[in-house]
């Protein structure tokens, strides 16, 4: 079977389906282990406590753990359901049921669930399964945990809990497999490229958001009430460890330390830094002061539109990508949001669904190697076309089922504290703790 070059972590997908023995055809390769280890944790730090850091730092003092407790209890979460069934949801095309095997186009089976089959031994490409396993792992974390942002200090902890449990289900792992999980899923037949996560990650987190924040309603005293980050220090650093995690979701996602790893790095790092600037200068021009809120989120949107085209563009592709990135995030996160009325709390929309927009469409155009990438793409215009198709199957799907769910959990639970607890704080109502002793 030959592969799509550059396609992301589908590439080497196919040697773990339809199972363990044939991955362990493949050689272990001491150097791609170290540096996929290395990755695998760089992935997690972007979480705990990166974006824990990032998020909680924006919200008012009030609910400061709230957001971080709800970072830590999604890291718990969702490494439990990735063992029991999401690696077999995503990943596994072998263990379907005879006469259901067009399901595959849209999930895995059940084969690999509770992780049957692995051993020490098992190989994915050069690498452990076992590694590949986590890897991915700390993907499945980090998606749900970013549509926090969104909907931060207004719903319950219990509710919160169930939603991304649910979500992760019938959303996270079905889109991974479609994307990512080799000959006969959706998008990956469509040949959407998507290195890193773009559409997997970004795109899925951010309309999701973006529903979940509709349903819920704005928050109590939005827009006329000042609900300004309480700790921006908290933001700058957590957007720090952000941009340094992010080398090992990009450079990682090569799935080896090689040449394609050197170079999602180099433009992982050019794309951010002409994001960060890009949306300074635009808010400079805009508000007559560059904000240290405006370049960590700048930042953010750097990472998020370049992750899709990490391993397909390059250097020259990647400062356009971070710098279309920056002001279109930055217009959107303000400018947009205000005029539609939305109550994005953290701009989870604003900067990692349209950021992940951008990028995945950037990524058909300049992937091209007549435009300096590296992908094999030969006609601009039909790859921008399987792009957007997948852009657009993503948003729809992701917000038609994302809604469902949110409705259902709140016809049974409810989904939002009472005014009294958003008044008190979701520290202090929902946890019994305060962030700060005054």
């Amino acid at each position: 079977m030959t592969l799509r070059k550059f396609a992301g972590l589908g590439a080497l997908l196919s040697l773990i389906c339809p199972g363990v023995a044939m991955a362990q055809e493949a050689t272990l390769d001491s150097g791609d282990t170290a540096w996929m280890l290395t990755a695998t944790a760089l992935v997690l730090f972007m979480t705990i406590p990166g974006l824990a850091l990032f998020y909680g730092g924006m919200v008012r003092s009030k609910n400061i753990l709230s957001v971080m407790m709800q970072c830590f209890a999604i890291t718990g979460l969702m490494s439990i359901l990735w063992m029991v069934y999401g690696y077999s949801l995503a990943f596994d095309t072998a263990g379907m049921e005879a006469g259901v095997t067009n399901l595959n186009s849209f999930v895995g089976g059940l084969g690999r669930a509770f992780l049957s089959g692995l051993t020490p031994d098992s190989l994915t490409g050069t690498v452990p399964e076992s590694v590949f396993i986590t890897f991915q792992m700390t993907f499945a974390i980090i998606t749900p945990a970013l549509i926090v942002g969104a909907f931060a200090e207004r719903m319950k902890f219990s509710a919160m809990l169930v939603f991304m449990g649910v979500w992760f289900t019938l959303v996270y792992a079905p889109i991974a497999h479609m994307v990512w999980g080799g000959d006969g899923g959706l998008m990956w037949d469509w040949g959407v490229l998507d290195f890193a996560g773009g559409t997997v990650v970004h795109i899925n987190a951010g309309i999701a958001g973006l529903v979940a924040c509709l349903v819920l309603g704005k928050r109590k005293g939005y827009p006329t009430t000042p609900m300004a980050p309480h700790n921006l220090g908290l933001t700058l650093v957590g957007a720090a460890m952000l941009w340094i995690g992010w080398f090992g979701f990009n450079a990682g996602s090569s799935l080896a330390a090689n040449g394609t790893a050197g170079m999602a790095m180099l433009v992982t790092q050019i794309a951010t830094a002409a994001a960060a600037l890009s949306w300074m200068f635009a808010e400079w021009m805009t508000h007559g002061k560059p904000s240290a809120l405006g370049i960590a989120s700048g930042v953010v949107a750097g990472l998020v539109a370049i992750t899709p085209a990490a391993g397909t563009v390059g250097p020259m592709g990647a400062l356009i990508i971070g710098l279309a990135s920056g002001v279109i995030c930055f217009f959107c996160a303000t400018s947009l949001k205000r005029k539609l009325g939305y109550d994005d709390s953290l701009d989870a929309f604003g900067v990692h669904g349209v950021g992940g927009i951008v990028g995945a469409l950037l990524t058909g155009v300049f992937a091209a190697p007549a435009l300096g990438g590296f992908g094999e793409v030969e006609n601009i215009a039909l790859q921008l076309w399987i792009q957007f198709k997948g852009v657009l199957f993503t948003v729809v799907y992701t917000a038609i089922v994302t809604f469902v769910i949110l409705k259902v959990i709140d016809v049974v639970m409810g989904l939002r504290v009472s005014e009294e607890e958003e008044t008190v704080g979701l520290d202090l109502s929902l946890h019994n703790e305060r962030g700060y002793n005054l």
